[in-house]
Order: C-alpha cells, then sequence, then structure tokens
C-alpha cells in the first residue's frame, strides 16, 4: 500500500490484492471519523516540514485536528570548564521552540485548519508515544532522516523507536521520497 498526498491537498491510497485486509481495517477507521487527531513531531528541518505538508494534506482530507510537537532534549554532561546552566538551556531552545511553532500554526490556521502545539522535555520517542497516547492520536506523521550504518548506530532512529511504541498507526516521511505534496512555505 503506497499514501500519496496530491497536488490538491486530497490523499490517494493505492492498494495492491495483498492489501485487501487492511483496507477493510481502513474502512471501518474512515466510516467511525476515526481520524480525528493528527500528532505531528516537528525538529524544524527539511524533513520534519515534508511530514508538516503529509499531515495537513491528511487533516483537510478528513477534517481531523493537528496537534505539532517538538521535544527538547538537553544531554546533562559537565565539560572541563566547568557546569552548564541546563535550566537556562532548556528555558532558551523552549522559546526558540515556540516561536517556530507559531509559525507553523500560522501556515495552518492561513489553511483554515485546527492546530495546536505542544513543547515537552524529554527523551523523544517517549515523549512522542506518550503524548500520542494522552491526547488519543488516530495518526501519527513523523519524518525521518534516513541515516544508515555507523550514524544510524550512533544516533538511533527515533522513528523507529516510535514506530515501536506510538499507540496508534505511523506514517514515516522520508525527504528523499518523491514529491507529491507541495509546501506552502
Amino acid at each position: 500500500m503506497k499514501v500519496k498526498p496530491t497536488r490538491s491537498g486530497n490523499v490517494l491510497v493505492e492498494i495492491q490484492p495483498t492489501d485487501a485486509p487492511l483496507m477493510e481495517k481502513a474502512e471501518q477507521a474512515t466510516a467511525l471519523g476515526r481520524i480525528q487527531r493528527i500528532l505531528v513531531p516537528v525538529d524544524f528541518s527539511a524533513n520534519s516540514r515534508k511530514a508538516v505538508d503529509y499531515a495537513t494534506a491528511f487533516a483537510k482530507q478528513f477534517g481531523a485536528t493537528l496537534t505539532f510537537l517538538h521535544v527538547v532534549q538537553v544531554n546533562y554532561a559537565y565539560g572541563e570548564f566547568g557546569a552548564i546552566d541546563f535550566t537556562a538551556l532548556e528555558r532558551e531552545m523552549r522559546a526558540g521552540a515556540e516561536k517556530e511553532l507559531a509559525g507553523i500554526l500560522a501556515s495552518t490556521a492561513d489553511a483554515g485548519l485546527k492546530a495546536e502545539s505542544v513543547v515537552r522535555e524529554g527523551s523523544p520517542p517517549k515523549v512522542i508515544a506518550d503524548v500520542a497516547r494522552e491526547l488519543q492520536s488516530d495518526l501519527l506523521v513523523i519524518s525521518t532522516h534516513g541515516y544508515t550504518g555507523l550514524r544510524h548506530v550512533l544516533m538511533g532512529s527515533i522513528a523507529e523507536h516510535v514506530v515501536r511504541y506510538a499507540p496508534c498507526p505511523v506514517l514515516v516521511v522520508r525527504l528523499q521520497e518523491q514529491d507529491f505534496v507541495r509546501s506552502e512555505a
């Protein structure tokens, strides 16, 4: 199954004969109006901008509410020059995130969509799964940076962990994928 947002803002689903069981579940969910809340974790990269575009297309099609989530992750370490004021650093990172999220909210409001933003601190995969559970999200749209090899081993994959622990379906968007949605930015 391949899901492609179209240029008109709708979502096109291409199915194969082997996807019949999945389609039955999707039809039941849509018939029940289950795609009402979409959670979109953002790190303000080009990758997450693409996830915002996909989530916006879904929200338009289903009349869903969008929640944009940014997780502030501060690694507590001491350098050779002494301790760092982590409280001030977290506060500064939160303020920057709130400013970026305000821009995303403004563009979704211009498109006539209902949206809100949330900023939390902690380990991104855990916080994302917890917020999805807390908000009772019906769909989670997340981007991946597509790291492989040593970079994947060292940095890990937040999207991979989210897929494992999220309480709802997860759509993982890759930057390198063919564009089906035009960015409104």
